[in-house]
């Protein structure tokens, strides 16, 4: 058992990497809302590419953008910190820049741009989660990343609005929410980049970094593929059901993704604290338990049909999205603690790379199964949950038998 830990703001500020970093991260996650949503509607209406060249323009990007992760981990284990962070941005304002420059009908640069803006977005959650780890510690550090992703969602849903505000103006608008988007990037940058935070892995001694190899974490790695369906749930799975197979109005959609936007800005925090008294693998085990049970209960409530049907989803939707707060506030936490400090970034970069690969493919799996009915979607994805929180929970005995002098060094793994 650990103590709770109690959220104090300044520490809170100051634990995620200071005042002026966390106006970087909410400028950069505002530039990110502006744009994300409506790149494929960019692609679309501006460019005049067809939905299905726009959408695997924009895949191949997310997906390519993986393969620079382990550099970024070599990096982060050189000891850079806020350098990175403000290299992730830096790539997406040259992102921005070729999407700009892109003459209509050249998929290619479109594809090009997607590649600079997938890096972009794949590099920053390591290299911030980095920078994070390196300025707090124990239960404080897991507050700050909790409250980093609460900030974070809160600027992408601002963004957001005022970009689907915008969008009367059209194509003109599109441009100009672009080039709002690069000079959001360019602002960010600048200001991650002057914390100047730099780690020091040089000061372990070699033998003491001989001594702690790279936790393998296998179960772990493969279970964060599953998890992180969780989060195209709102966005993809329930817009798909409520409206081609309960034929809800779009409106319940938007509402349970507000919904979600608004659970997790709000209770991200609270509920990480609020978990700190138990160990962050059981925690982990948990939200996954939490995840199957919606699914189960999605699966129950599609039988509703027209009427009660939507309102039914809408209810569990909430059930999946404490779930979802529960795994975010306890995985990367988890994986942080897990590893030696002067292999912190590739271990990272790992955990990225699931988690950028189960984003990646979630959407196409999703899409599959949901026309075989109800079951088949629901029931796979409460199956491979459970078994997913099963083996997380199991692994720690296994890692246990094999480095227990490290595990007792970090009790609140």
């Amino acid at each position: 058992m650990a103590t709770t830990t109690k959220i104090q703001p300044r520490a809170l500020v100051r634990a995620s990497g200071g005042p002026r970093y966390a106006v970087a991260l909410a400028v950069d996650a505002l530039g990110t809302g502006l744009l994300r949503p409506f790149l494929l509607l960019y692609g679309v209406t501006v460019l005049k590419l067809s939905a299905p060249v726009t959408g695997t323009a924009m895949t191949v990007g997310v997906v390519a953008g993986l393969v620079c992760m382990p550099a970024v981990g070599r990096w982060l284990d050189r000891g850079a910190r806020s350098t990175v962070v403000a290299a992730s941005m830096l790539v997406r304002v040259l992102g921005v820049a070729l999407l700009l420059a892109t003459p209509a009908g050249h998929v290619w640069l479109f594809a090009t741009a997607a590649l600079f803006l997938g890096i972009g977005n794949q590099a920053w959650p390591a290299a911030h989660a980095a920078v994070v780890a390196t300025v707090a510690h124990g239960r404080e550090r897991d507050a700050a990343l909790a409250g980093g992703r609460a900030l974070r969602n809160a600027a992408l849903g601002v963004g957001a609005l005022i970009a689907t505000v915008c969008l009367a103006g059209g194509t003109t608008a599109l441009q100009a929410l672009a080039a709002v988007t690069g000079l959001a990037y360019l602002a960010a940058a600048a200001l991650a980049w002057s914390v100047h935070l730099h780690a020091h892995p040089a000061a372990t001694p070699a033998k003491d970094r001989d001594d702690e190899p790279a936790p393998r974490m296998r179960a772990l790695l493969a279970a964060n593929v599953v998890y992180v369906f969780c989060l195209n749930v709102p966005e993809i799975a329930l817009p798909l059901i409520l409206v081609t197979q309960l034929h809800a109005s779009p409106v319940w959609s938007a509402a349970i993704f507000v919904a979600n936007t608004v659970l997790v800005v709000t209770l991200q925090v609270p509920v990480t604290v609020l978990m700190s008294r138990f160990s962050r693998r059981t925690v982990l085990a948990l939200a996954g338990v939490v995840l199957t049970a919606s699914y189960l209960g999605f699966l129950a409530v599609t039988s509703l049909g027209h009427g009660w049907g939507a309102p039914a989803v809408a209810m569990v939707s909430v059930v999946c999205t404490i779930g979802e707060i529960i795994y975010a506030g306890s995985a990367t936490a988890l994986v942080t603690a897990l590893a030696p400090a002067h292999v912190l970034g590739r271990v990272l970069a790992r955990f990225e790379l699931s988690t950028g690969f189960g984003l990646a493919v979630s959407p196409a799996v999703i899409t599959a199964l949901a026309p075989h009915g109800p079951a088949a979607l629901w029931g796979s994805l409460a199956a491979a949950t459970l078994l997913s929180a099963f083996a997380v929970a199991t692994e720690e005995d296994q890692g246990t038998r094999l480095s227990g002098c490290r595990r007792r060094a970090r009790p609140g793994s």
